[in-house]
């Protein structure tokens, strides 16, 4: 099997090595090919998911936690540098073998550094009943895409609060409970992060096959077409509404009904016991339309003298009452 590196090391955005991905299984001959990577705080989530149900839009904007949309199905994981994600890709065209010969292949990894590890599922790799390790898989034509995660490490905060769980007990818990589920490979082996991405190179790949400048341009071009690509990322989305209520002292209750589409304003109705004190407190809100529900887009298109349209309203508090969680 080849390893597939870069000519240079950078910390890169999820989006280009989804887009390696693609460029390997199109452009590089051999059967079987292997790399890793390293993002900073990501989530990524399945090809048929839709985001508001599976992500923590405005948890992830707040603690600057990149969003992407990967090609694969599947549910939706959390990433940082403390966990190592794996991409393999293979000529095999039978996606079922290809995905337990890969999830066979890593638990066959962890078995030779002392783990007890085993295949769980349609997809996860466990330790001791936790999970370690979960993958999903596409398919081009002639070529198969493996891609999972290997948890070393990670941090719990933020996969708890930027993946929206299923699981209500598990939401009501928290971090405390969702750790309960999850295996952190450090507890169980010695090898620091770096000394188990060398471990699983050296034993499962007998050669190197390094990416070029243009290749890397080429990557960056798929990247930027697709991966980065707002249609892409939040496409799928039909429109919804999220209502936005509070009382604000010294202005009355406010209540914001917002039409989304992704995570774009595409329309805004205004209601409450308010005092408008010049212009419709409508026209305040038609600045949002196909403004993106996030503080420093929503500060750009509001006017600075919002008292002006609402009695004893300031922005300030409007922006915070539009991109609050609560209702």
């Amino acid at each position: 099997m080849l390893y597939v590196t870069l000519p240079e090391e950078k910390t890169r955005k999820a989006s280009f090595y989804l887009a390696m991905e693609e460029f390997v299984a199109h452009n590089v001959t051999n059967d079987d090919c292997l790399f890793y990577w390293q993002v900073g705080p990501s989530v990524v989530f399945g090809r048929n998911q839709l985001i508001r149900n599976e992500v923590n839009l405005t948890y992830c904007r707040e603690h600057n936690i990149n969003i992407f949309r990967r090609k694969s199905g599947g549910g939706c994981v959390y990433a940082d540098k403390d966990n190592v994600m794996f991409s393999f890709i293979t000529s095999n065209e039978n996606v079922g073998f290809t995905f337990n010969r890969y999830i066979n292949m890593m638990v066959l990894m962890l078995r030779k550094m002392g783990v007890n590890a085993s295949a769980t599922g349609r997809n996860d790799i466990m330790i001791d009943g936790k999970k370690v390790s979960g993958n999903a898989f596409y398919h081009i034509p002639g070529r198969s895409i493996v891609h999972g995660t290997m948890l070393y490490d990670t941090d719990m905060e933020n996969m708890v609060n930027s993946i929206t769980p299923a699981d209500e007990k598990l939401k009501s818990k928290g971090v405390e409970s969702v750790r309960q589920h999850v295996a952190l490979l450090k507890d169980y082996i010695s090898l620091d992060i770096e000394d188990f991405k060398m471990f699983i190179r050296r034993n499962l790949c007998d050669g190197e096959h390094m990416l070029t400048s243009h290749d890397i341009e080429e990557i960056e071009k798929i990247e930027r077409d697709t991966y980065l690509s707002h249609d892409f990322i939040y496409g799928k989305d039909p429109r919804h509404t999220l209502t936005k209520r509070r009382r604000i002292e010294g202005v009355g209750v406010i209540e914001i009904h917002l039409e989304m589409k992704g995570d774009m304003i595409k329309g805004a109705s205004l209601h409450g016991d308010f005092f408008s004190t010049g212009n419709s407190a409508e026209t305040l809100l038609k600045r949002l339309e196909n403004v993106r529900l996030e503080r420093s887009a929503i500060t750009d298109a509001l006017p600075d003298n919002t008292e002006n349209i609402i009695l004893n309203l300031k922005k300030e508090d409007l922006i915070n009452m539009l991109i609050n969680n609560e209702n």
